[in-house]
């Protein structure tokens, strides 16, 4: 009868394969390979050490206001923690409600080009005020692989809990949102019943005409005429007023002079 010779695998101690685990070491390899590694034939690639590439995202309601406290604490934080800033971004005047703002846009372009790890705010309404936005934003920066951090907030999206805090503090804030523009409406309506004149101050009857002459007997740009005014009427209302004027006396308006248009 034929004897059939038994190998066994390296792990169990075969001398075939600690001839081959002996040459692996001669080669430079300071371990054994793995089962896995040993049927391939080859040692899997390490992985690639994590980046740190992180983007800064401010924004401030108002043109008065300073992000510098953001910025400070930003930069101070990425530091701490061993990140890479490469970008700073910051909407001024934009409202935390509207999606579009310039400056996020260009920091969301970044992150789908897989050119960021991770996402810093100052708080975490700096950059949503709406709760849809907000998830949208996140199941966006999980797909991309993107951490999102809030500093003030105390939450990192690497974590579940973190997660989890983020939409129910969204949540919050959005609801908040809601009670201050009730309440704004219902103070504008007790105005209103009380007889208090809200919006715009109404212009008196003769700056009306002074603007109106203008617009039909010369040839002002609505930026000359608000001049000629002394400012007494706004842009907006001396455009309003002039179209108005000038469709009226359609065949007596001198030509626009040219490169000067309302």
């Amino acid at each position: 009868m034929r004897s059939i010779a038994v190998i066994r695998c390296p792990e169990k101690g075969s001398p075939k394969g600690w001839k081959k685990v002996r040459k692996m070491k001669a080669s430079g390899h300071s371990d054994p390979p793995s089962r896995k590694e040993y049927i391939k034939g080859q040692r899997s690639t390490a992985p690639t050490p994590q980046q740190n590439h992180a983007a800064l995202y401010l924004r401030v309601s108002t043109p008065d206001q300073k992000p510098d406290l953001q910025y400070d604490g930003l930069r101070a934080y990425a530091e701490r923690a061993g990140l890479t800033i490469v970008g700073e971004y910051c909407d001024i005047a934009v409202s935390g409600r509207r999606e579009g703002r310039p400056r996020l846009n260009a920091l969301m372009t970044r992150a789908r080009n897989r050119e960021l790890d991770c996402v810093l705010v100052w708080k975490f309404d700096r950059f949503a005020r709406s709760t849809r936005h907000l998830l949208t934003a996140l199941e966006e920066f999980d797909h991309l692989g993107v951490r999102f951090i809030s500093l003030q907030d105390q939450i990192d999206t690497a974590s579940p809990m973190g997660r989890a805090m983020f939409t129910i503090i969204g949540a919050m804030a959005e609801l908040e949102s809601s009670l201050i523009s009730e309440r704004v409406t219902a103070g504008m309506q007790a105005a209103r019943a009380r007889g208090k004149s809200l919006g715009r101050p109404k212009l008196s009857a003769r700056v009306v005409k002074e603007i109106e002459t203008l617009a039909t007997s010369t040839d002002l740009s609505i930026r000359k005429i608000q001049a000629a005014v002394e400012g007494r009427a706004s842009r907006g209302r001396i455009g309003e007023i002039v179209r108005q004027a000038r469709s009226r006396n359609k065949g007596s308006i001198p030509a626009l002079a040219l490169g000067d248009h309302p």
